[in-house]
């Protein structure tokens, strides 16, 4: 399972260091795309075949169904991760989550989500464990 917070530090060739910890779980490549809330989103080959056989899933006739695959799909890409543990992060992604120079990598179960670090702060400042917790019921946690 993908979890913890890493803060790291995007180079001038828009590269970034996976955290060791998390590289045996994402494998050498894996597939970045942009995420929801103004973050990236990378899976694992294994987690991206599964997101995206739930994305094949979605009614074609559904407009925002169709919306919500676009957003996804369109700016995916494949990384792979060097030597050196480092990833590119495509310019476009970059722009994407307003990703400069110092980024918060989170795993979050299935996947990693990676985030400009002042954005990162002030999100997880909002997040009330408490309210969360009372509308998880309707969820049955």
């Amino acid at each position: 399972m993908l979890m913890g917070e890493y803060e790291h530090t995007i180079d001038s060739k828009g590269r970034i260091s996976m955290p060791a910890k998390l590289r045996k779980d994402m494998g050498d490549t894996f597939v970045l795309t942009k995420g929801l809330d103004g973050c990236l989103f990378a899976f694992s080959g294994q987690e991206w075949i599964n997101f995206e056989t739930k994305l094949k899933s979605l009614p074609l006739s559904d407009k925002n169904a169709r919306n919500f695959v676009r957003f996804f799909l369109a700016g995916a890409t494949e990384c792979e991760i060097d030597k050196q543990g480092r990833f590119l992060i495509p310019n476009n992604l970059r722009k994407a989550a307003s990703l400069e120079k110092d980024v918060v990598i989170i795993g979050v179960g299935t996947r990693l989500e990676i985030w400009d670090k002042t954005i990162w702060k002030s999100k997880d400042e909002e997040i009330s464990a408490e309210e969360i917790a009372e509308n998880m019921t309707m969820l049955g946690i």
